[in-house]
């Protein structure tokens, strides 16, 4: 008899006992599982508020950073700060732009003649653009039949490049080595 009930017991429970384990595991990873989500649901307001923040900079950023059709644009208005400085332009000449990671830079050489006040004007009017505009390499010298400075200075301003024109480079080159 207990042979008999033994067997009943190793054949008939035991299986139901290993399953039972099996479940309780199972469960505890789901709970554990379902903590995780309760807690990002609880932060899930707090993430959308960063993420419309995040979206705000952005787009204070893309209007620091003009597209293409807006560059000469952007450069007449630095040709126009110059001119209500009351410096006269030597020279003026856009040059290539640089590819950077996710941006441009365009530089343009500039050669003004005029005042010590005209030019520190035509900077910080410059600075005043609604656009992401750097001067560098300025170089000041006087000019040897006036009063006043020959200045010339390299103005940097920056565009944003799109996603979408990378990968389209590289579509045509991967089409050109199967053809």
């Amino acid at each position: 008899l207990i042979l008999i009930v033994a067997a009943f017991v190793y054949f008939s429970y035991l299986p139901n006992f290993k399953q039972i384990d099996t479940l309780r595991n199972k469960l505890a990873k789901i709970e554990k599982q379902l903590e995780v989500a309760k807690k990002n649901a609880r932060e899930l307001n707090a993430y959308r508020k960063k993420m419309q923040e995040a979206e705000e900079q952005f787009k204070i950023v893309m209007q620091a950073l003009p597209e293409k059709e807006e560059i000469p644009t952007l450069l007449t208005g630095i040709s126009r700060a110059g001119k209500e400085s009351g410096l006269e332009f030597v020279l003026f000449e856009p040059k290539p732009e640089r590819e950077k990671d996710f941006y441009a830079e365009i530089p343009v050489a500039i050669k003004v003649f005029g005042d010590y006040h005209g030019v520190a004007t035509f900077f910080e009017s410059v600075a005043g653009l609604n656009r992401i505009v750097n001067i560098r390499d300025v170089d000041m010298a006087p000019d040897k039949s006036s009063q006043k400075l020959v200045t010339s200075c390299s103005a940097v301003t920056y565009k944003f490049i799109e996603e979408t024109k990378q990968p389209e480079k590289k579509r045509k080159k991967s089409k050109r080595k199967k053809n």
